[in-house]
């Protein structure tokens, strides 16, 4: 990935479930920009793939990535 690709033109979702697979597809693509070895990332996949900390603290990354989304959507404005 290169510093100058925009994959990411906006926070803006239509819906939660839109923002929430943006929010896994930014925790991938953070994961991506820090390690930069696909090769390397896939020889420690099976090292986290079986822990259930390092699922967890994924899943936290994502969920933090959510609030970020959900707070730029106004919580999915207009809904009621």
């Amino acid at each position: 990935m290169s510093n100058t690709e925009i994959w990411l033109p906006s926070l803006i979702t239509k819906t939660p479930q839109e923002g929430r697979a943006l929010a896994i597809t930014m925790a991938r693509k953070t994961i991506g920009a820090i390690q930069t070895d696909p090769e390397k990332r896939k020889q420690m996949r099976p090292e986290y793939a079986d822990d259930t900390a390092q699922l967890i603290s994924s899943a936290q990354v994502v969920a933090i990535e959510f609030q970020t989304i959900a707070k730029a959507n106004k919580y999915w404005r207009n809904e009621k």
